[in-house]
């Protein structure tokens, strides 16, 4: 049950509202109605009370958003709300209209308010907090690039099934489409296809979500539609004899005079399965080297310690003795990171005659090469940095040796294709060092976690009983 209580609210009060394990209300003492909402997330909204038709204890009670404290100050909310709570003593109902309003509002509108007050995580421990500002500008441009012109002008409660079907069809045809020039040195390039299509559609469900609890529509459309919002589980990784060729493909482009940070970045996606920025962003302190572990300030998943192996740990000493402070692989202007991968990437991509491939892909590459080496699975998201609810609780209650370890023999892997040594050899290497024990111990285990509970004291005695009937 959501708690209240009663202040005079004022800026000191707003900002040191503390966040609880459930939302609350605080209501102003000057001003009747008046208060703030401190959600379980800790956003902070200003909002009124009343009750309609002039009052009266039988009369319904609404409630009415003000705005968001930040965007508005508390005196700039009082004045609103003050308005408001007068209107409401005449006789109008503010809550009201401004739903029947919304009943009324095109796509656009509804885009327009989602990305003043919506953007937020819908699932997973973060939900219910802000998007990142990177994630939140991709978001947007993907709404506003395709659903914005095939949808825009239609009424947000007239939207149907069959309309959202449609739109995935458009979308995936190419009509949304395009490359314009915006500005000196700055394009615009949308592209259609599946894959644009099921990220969109998964962006609008969200929208429609978000719209339904401000009243803006009644259902999810998107819900009931007959499209594909998730992706191809079968995701696209490289063979060690591909890494092998894009290894060659980085000396050729190397030995040409290419840019040497886009080509350590380049090798260091290959070498640690890292997202394509927690590289590029790679600052200076971030990288421990005694320990062998990035210690990422902010990723996806938030702060995160990530093991690496010696050969990402020779390239990495390397550049350090470079830098000492700020972006280990600065821009060549301003005070940003690098940022010119794309062009050095394509160059090597075409050489290795490895088209359509991406830096995501080698983080799905290293995934792979350490579970078909025998890795386990909580140690391969141990080194990837997965926010997985099982995989981080058992690499929360494991030491970080037996990732670091983990990271070393994957790394071995993928650091000698990228070499072009004998990948044959590599490959028994490998498999002698792989006894059907770990297969066994690995299968065990995964029975015995899918029946128990994850704490910590559990997650040890399980692995202690595992091993010691597997050894």
């Amino acid at each position: 049950m959501d708690r209240s209580s009663s202040t005079r609210l004022t800026k000191l009060v707003v900002e040191k509202a503390e966040t609880r394990g459930a939302r609350y209300d605080l209501w102003d003492l000057e001003l009747a109605g008046f208060g703030l909402r401190v959600e379980k997330s800790g956003t902070k909204s200003f909002i009124i009370r009343y009750r309609v038709d002039g009052g009266g204890r039988s009369a319904p009670r609404r409630f009415l958003a003000v705005g968001r404290y930040g965007p508005l100050t508390v005196e700039q909310a009082r004045k609103k709300a003050k308005a408001l709570l007068g209107a409401a003593a005449s006789g109008r109902d503010p809550a009201g209209d401004v739903q029947e309003k919304r009943r009324e509002s095109t796509m656009k509108e509804l885009l327009d308010f989602y990305e003043k007050h919506g953007c937020v995580i819908q699932r997973g421990k973060h939900k219910g907090n802000s998007m990142k500002p990177q994630t939140k500008q991709n978001t947007m441009a993907r709404l506003r690039n395709h659903v914005e012109p095939l949808l825009g002008h239609k009424r947000v409660n007239g939207i149907t099934s069959g309309d959202i079907e449609t739109f995935v069809t458009d979308v995936t045809e190419g009509k949304t489409a395009k490359d314009e020039k915006v500005g000196p040195r700055k394009r615009v390039i949308v592209r259609g296809g599946e894959g644009a299509a099921r990220k969109v559609v998964r962006d609008l469900s969200a929208v429609f979500s978000f719209g339904a609890r401000h009243r803006f529509n009644a259902k999810n459309p998107v819900e009931q539609a007959s499209v594909r919002k998730t992706d191809n589980r079968r995701e696209r990784f490289l063979t060690l004899e591909e890494v092998s060729r894009l290894g060659e493909a980085f000396d050729k482009v190397e030995a040409r005079g290419a840019n040497p940070k886009a080509i350590a970045i380049s090798r260091l996606w290959a070498l640690t399965g890292c997202r394509r920025n927690e590289i590029a962003e790679l600052k200076v302190h971030e990288v421990n080297l005694t320990s062998s572990l990035f210690e990422f300030d902010d990723t996806k998943t938030g702060k995160s310690i990530r093991p690496f192996g010696p050969a990402a740990a020779a390239l990495l000493q390397k550049l350090l003795k470079e830098r000492n402070e700020g972006y280990l692989f600065p821009a060549e202007r301003g005070d940003g990171y690098y940022q010119g991968t794309r062009s050095i990437w394509a160059e090597v991509t075409k050489l290795a005659k490895l088209p359509g491939v991406t830096p995501h892909t080698l983080r799905h590459t290293l995934g792979s090469t350490a579970t078909s080496s025998g890795e386990a699975l909580a140690l391969t998201g141990a080194i990837l940095g997965h926010a997985n609810l099982r995989s981080t609780a058992i690499y929360a209650h494991v030491q970080r040796d037996p990732s670091l370890e983990a990271a070393k023999r994957v790394e071995k892997l993928l650091a000698t294709a990228l070499e072009r040594k004998a990948v044959e050899k590599n490959q028994d290497e490998t498999a002698k060092a792989g006894p059907e024990v770990d297969a066994d111990l690995i299968r065990v285990l995964a029975e015995r976690l899918s029946k128990e509970d994850s704490d910590a004291t559990r997650l040890r005695a399980i692995l202690a009983q595992v091993i010691a009937l597997n050894t």
